[in-house]
């Protein structure tokens, strides 16, 4: 076992002194495996990172929501859009049904939302998300309260003109002034600010944030608006309870709504009920495409890699020729020389992997400084970025390292290169 250990050392020593003594040609065969490892890595950093803002985003609508829209987020090929266009929109006495008669749900809230002028003093913000509720929304859609408080009950079933503020409204709105107490006006109507929600940071979806909306009480929003109007998206959401499956849920609601338009048996469903496992299944499989073109675009960057390294190491093999000679007749085995030139080629290699990986994570820190899209070089991807650079080593290195190892001792001493 010493033994093994000494010749291996001896072989790294070797392989190092190498690559320091040819520093150009170091250079060169850096510089391919070099590029080829920051761009396959690179690749896979930036699909990480944007699937995981994506789930991220998506996992702000709830795996436990199961939404009764209008529309369906996963179109059928059975059915022509406008067959969805002219379905009737979740209403107020739908609403009342479910909630009365659903079993399987923690919370019911119907929803609308629209764009709204907004105005205090003489800041004025056009076109402003406006997100109206029934009671129990900070049940179904959790979030925390920077400042102030949630709806009382009371004020969300008499319908006063209160409101809680997302961040980067209050900031708009107040600059460092205290929002709470303060009034607004939203479409004229003076509305006094109770809460300011935490700042949650941008949504890559749209919509999802709190950071740029109001939520007014869905009884208040009724005075000012027609909450039936397809320009508001009305919706019922329904969150299932802790002990309770989506798709029972999903069984109990199909079963009142159907009951509560009168659909006869025959009849196909006339509403959609969404939750956001359709969207990461879809998402899921879109992942694995991109991530193939990604292996088959970085796979093209680390083969020219590989060839440069293959290239430079039959050079170094030629060059040492007399050298092997000398060892040989020396008493060194065919492995020993093997691992020498092996060694080389994957040190060679694992430098050009590690120095592409050091430009990635430069990137990402610029990236996540100087943008709001959080990138991050995983640990997953330094391992497999790694493990891809010993492997090119081996696969390049081995064919020099082979032919090195089978030569003849007294025709490699007597070469001339």
């Amino acid at each position: 076992m010493m033994i093994l250990v000494k010749l291996l050392r001896e072989s790294l020593i070797f392989a190092y002194s190498s690559v320091t003594a040819n520093k150009l040609r170091t250079l060169l065969s850096l510089l391919g495996i070099t590029i080829g490892i920051f761009a396959i890595i690179s690749v896979f950093t930036i699909l990480d990172s944007l699937e995981r803002n994506i789930r991220e985003n998506i996992a702000v609508l709830g795996d436990d929501v199961i939404y009764i829209q209008k529309w369906p987020w996963a179109f059928s090929d059975d059915y022509p859009w406008w067959v969805y266009a002219r379905r009737p929109n979740p209403d107020l006495r739908e609403y009342d049904q479910v909630r009365q008669r659903v079993k399987s749900a923690e919370a019911v809230v119907f929803s609308v939302s629209t764009g709204a002028l907004v105005r205090h003093g003489s800041t004025y913000l056009r076109n402003t998300r406006v997100w109206a509720n029934s009671h129990d929304f900070n049940i179904v859609r959790h979030f925390d309260m920077r400042r102030g408080r949630y709806f009382t009950p009371f004020e969300s079933s008499a319908g006063r003109n209160v409101a809680i503020l997302g961040d980067e409204i209050a900031l708009r709105l107040f600059g460092d002034e205290d929002p709470i107490g303060n009034e607004i006006r939203v479409e004229g109507r003076k509305v006094m600010v109770i809460g300011v929600a935490q700042r949650e940071g941008s949504n890559m979806l749209g919509g999802g944030s709190l950071d740029e909306m109001i939520l007014l009480p869905l009884n208040f929003a009724r005075n000012i608006w027609n909450i039936r109007s397809n320009q508001l998206s009305p919706n019922i959401m329904v969150k299932t309870l802790p002990e309770v499956s989506n798709q029972a849920l999903i069984d109990e609601l199909r079963f009142i709504l159907r009951s509560a338009r009168r659909l006869s048996p025959a009849t196909d469903d006339n509403f959609a009920l969404n939750q956001a496992s359709a969207i990461t299944r879809g998402l899921d499989q879109i992942f694995v495409m991109i991530n193939l073109v990604g292996w088959i675009i970085g796979g093209f960057s680390i083969l020219v890699g590989g060839f440069g390294i293959a290239n430079i190491m039959f050079v170094s093999v030629k060059e040492r020729t007399n050298i092997i000679g000398i060892q040989k007749s020396l008493g060194a085995k065919n492995y020993f020389i093997l691992l020498q030139f092996l060694y080389e080629a994957v040190l060679l290699s694992l430098i050009g992997g590690i120095l592409g990986l050091v430009f990635i994570f430069s990137g990402t820190v610029l990236v996540s400084n100087f943008s709001e899209f959080n990138v991050t070089l995983t640990i997953g991807n330094i391992g497999l970025g790694l493990f891809i650079s010993a492997i090119i080593g081996i696969m390049s290195g081995y064919a020099p390292a082979y032919n090195a190892s089978r030569l003849n001792p007294v025709e490699a001493i007597n070469h001339t290169f």
